[in-house]
């Protein structure tokens, strides 16, 4: 699959697709539901397109044709940053996306998605099932006429793609970066400019030069953006995203009138989802990793100690800024902090103390 391929429909702006009715293979139930899905994701985009189409799937397949789902992938329908108030409108049942991009509307979104020097995975999913992280995201989407479930996950995330070397942090001074969230929040501070750009819009601004660096997903996402092509240097390790989650956000009212089966059925797959794509993320980085390495000759570039250092200053400074905001703001991050703290001690010793080990002992090494 060439980028070309996955992007034609999914400039935001471009004239309506048309959308894929995603019934169940048996004969649908004579009383049913409609479900319009909305996605923040290019349609058939690896990793995030396809995932966000095999869920919206999955609903109608789990539901027998009770729930009729029709997805719209991003520009098909409204675009990508227009699909929250889609739903909360009414418009639109449900959006799949990434709820960093809400943080305009409220600063609390964003942890929902991914914070700087936030949760990996696994402590994310620790942290939103046993930690209160779920009910203060209900607490928070209740304000808005939504209620979200978490959906998918990408992972540890790159550094991003440069066009000259960041060796200090004055050398992210003035630069033109694509990244949303806290984290660009957080390269403000350092003297950069944020842009928030949707996925189908990066590699042409990044081609033009309207942008000097992006970060996206990893090796298996970037790759077929083709990112290789338009800067030069990949740095490793992100410090925006570890372990960005994905939502399935619904209309509330909407939601709420279901029978509870189906109400319960829409949970499920979103849980199916939420761990099928972490672990076919995490399977095709490895791939892809390699073959951006052997294939396009792309060279790793680590953030050096102190650029992370900077990095961790400027986010400490964002967070005293967030919390500002409003007591949800507040106590959001507090129970962040709290977990970020319990749950990064034990993978200290745990995943990470085993991995490191291991890969001493076999040799493993980037």
């Amino acid at each position: 699959m060439d980028r070309r391929s996955f992007l034609k429909n999914a400039s935001i702006g471009a004239g309506a697709a048309a959308a894929t009715t995603l019934a169940a293979p048996a004969v649908r139930a004579q009383t049913s539901t409609d479900m319009v899905i909305v996605s923040t994701w290019p349609r058939d985009f690896p990793g995030l397109g396809t995932s966000a189409q095999r869920l919206a799937a999955r609903i109608g397949e789990l539901s027998e044709g009770r729930i009729n789902v029709q997805y719209f992938a991003a520009g098909e329908r409204v675009g990508a940053f227009d699909s929250f108030d889609e739903v909360a409108s009414g418009n639109a049942q449900a959006y799949i996306g990434a709820d960093y991009y809400w943080k305009g509307k409220h600063p609390a979104w964003a942890y929902f998605t991914a914070v700087p020097f936030g949760l990996t995975y696994a402590e994310m999913d620790a942290w939103m099932k046993f930690g209160g992280g779920q009910e203060l995201w209900d607490e928070l989407a209740d304000d808005y006429g939504l209620q979200n479930f978490a959906a998918g996950n990408t992972g540890v995330q790159m550094g991003g793609w440069f066009n000259k070397k960041v060796e200090t942090a004055d050398d992210l001074k003035g630069l033109k970066m694509r990244i949303p969230g806290l984290g660009g929040d957080v390269m403000a501070k350092l003297g950069a400019s944020p842009v928030s750009l949707p996925g189908g819009q990066i590699y042409e601004n990044l081609v033009s030069g309207a942008i000097d660096a992006t970060e996206w997903v990893g090796p298996w996402n970037d790759y077929f953006l083709k990112l290789y092509e338009a800067a030069k240097y990949y740095y490793y390790p992100g410090m925006h995203e570890p372990g960005a989650q994905l939502a399935l956000g619904t209309n509330k009212s909407w939601y709420t009138s279901l029978s509870n089966v189906d109400q319960q059925i829409i949970k499920a797959a979103c849980m199916e989802e939420n761990a099928v794509q972490m672990a076919e993320t995490n399977k095709n980085n490895g791939v892809y990793l390699n073959k951006l390495m052997s294939e396009h000759g792309v060279q790793l570039e680590k953030f050096s100690d102190e650029v992370y250092d900077a990095f961790g200053e400027a986010s400490e400074e964002v967070f005293s800024e967030t919390v500002e905001h409003s007591d949800l703001a507040r106590r959001t991050h507090e129970s962040f902090a709290k977990a970020r703290s319990e749950l990064g001690r034990w993978m200290l010793l745990a995943d990470t103390g085993y991995t490191e080990q291991r890969n001493r002992v076999l040799g493993i090494s980037v």
